[in-house]
């Protein structure tokens, strides 16, 4: 087999080995049933066994309270940010949307195809080097909800709390660090992940719902938009992403044999500690754009004095086997995406790399 490079992509992202291992062991024949778990009807107890198990390892790892039913469907965040205000936003209601990045502009715009939706002040005027401070979000208090994008994939940017809503339900956008750290639910309203960054591939969304939430949510959409609909069936009212669901079901295995979220959370400190260190330990070669308070756990963003030498960094890095660096196309630079499947072995080799990199072009 060609030898596995150190993956630091944005999304789809890097797996754990022994989840890859488990899914060719079992491609062919899934327990001894004769086939794959790709070619099981969604009816069948073979599959019905990992899908509930799916869900029930999510409610354990997070703490989701019964308060909160868990939805699973195929999308992913472009999907959810129709399917929030479809369901949330009411005629003569409004959202407020906290903007800090690239996917609260996507959430935002998309909502103003369905009904009213504010950008909620503060306004960064498009300079996404930090998110919010506390005492400057200014919601107002007869919204149907009010939206966050926790982690900010392209600009690096991360609350490291969850922000105080007050009786406005807060709606997140978690795509990016579910699962990275512990989380109280009992306080989001509505939270969203797609898994192809902490959960598995591509193809399935993670949705939990506060069950009362629901309960008022329109009925006047058709019944496959419905998070009400979809939960009352376990997440089986359509065919599912049999497939995906199964490899998330094998990452929230390994993640639990982890330590959980709290195993995630001491791992993912680690891995962004030596990034950060490696960036501010060479700042005559490397310049990270976001306030210190912001920075994200996951997607570390950081630029050279030019274009010319972030190629070449990122061309001598792949080189040595670490690919997926390239900062996004919007804002350039460099980006190292520290998912939970991301070793810090992996982060180590990468500091190392930079520290080299500096002595001979900083």
């Amino acid at each position: 087999m060609t030898r596995r490079v150190i993956n630091f992509n944005a999304g789809p992202a890097a797996l754990p080995l022994t989840v890859l291992e488990q899914a060719r062991d079992e491609l062919l024949d899934f327990e001894g049933t004769g086939m794959s778990i790709m070619e099981h009807s969604h009816r069948g107890k073979a599959y019905e066994a990992v899908h509930f198990e799916a869900m029930a390892l999510l409610r354990e790892l997070l703490a989701i309270p019964d308060s909160h039913a868990v939805v699973l469907l195929q999308g992913g965040a472009h999907h959810a940010f129709a399917l929030v205000p479809l369901n949330l936003l009411r005629a003569g209601t409004r959202a407020d949307y906290v903007v800090t990045g690239n996917w609260s502009e996507r959430a935002i715009e998309e909502a103003r195809t369905v009904g009213d939706a504010r950008a909620a002040p503060p306004d960064l005027a498009r300079r996404y080097t930090r998110v919010p401070r506390p005492d400057e979000l200014a919601l107002d208090p007869a919204a149907a909800y009010a939206h966050i994008t926790t982690n900010n994939t392209v600009e690096g940017t991360q609350y490291a709390a969850l922000p105080d809503a007050g009786a406005v339900p807060l709606v997140a956008d978690m795509c990016s660090d579910f699962l990275s750290r512990p989380c109280d639910f009992s306080r989001v309203a509505l939270a969203y992940a797609g898994a192809q960054k902490n959960l598995g591939p591509a193809g399935v969304t993670v949705y939990v719902v506060r069950k009362d939430v629901m309960a008022a949510a329109r009925t006047d959409i058709p019944n496959v938009f419905r998070l009400g609909v979809h939960a009352a069936h376990d997440s089986l009212y359509n065919t599912p992403p049999t497939f995906a669901i199964y490899l998330m079901r094998n990452v929230l295995r390994w993640v639990k044999a982890e330590g959980g979220a709290e195993g995630m959370a001491r791992r993912n400190r680690a891995k962004a500690e030596a990034l950060y260190a490696a960036v501010d330990g060479a700042a005559g070669c490397y310049r990270c754009p976001v306030e210190p308070a912001s920075r994200s756990l996951m997607n570390g963003v950081f630029r050279l004095r030019d274009e010319a030498l972030e190629d070449l960094f990122v061309k001598e890095a792949a080189a040595q086997g670490m690919v997926g660096i390239k900062g996004h196309r919007s804002v350039g630079g460099v980006r190292v995406s520290m998912y939970n499947a991301v070793s810090p072995e992996d982060v180590r080799t990468l500091a190392g790399f930079m520290a080299d990199f500096a002595r001979r072009h900083g």
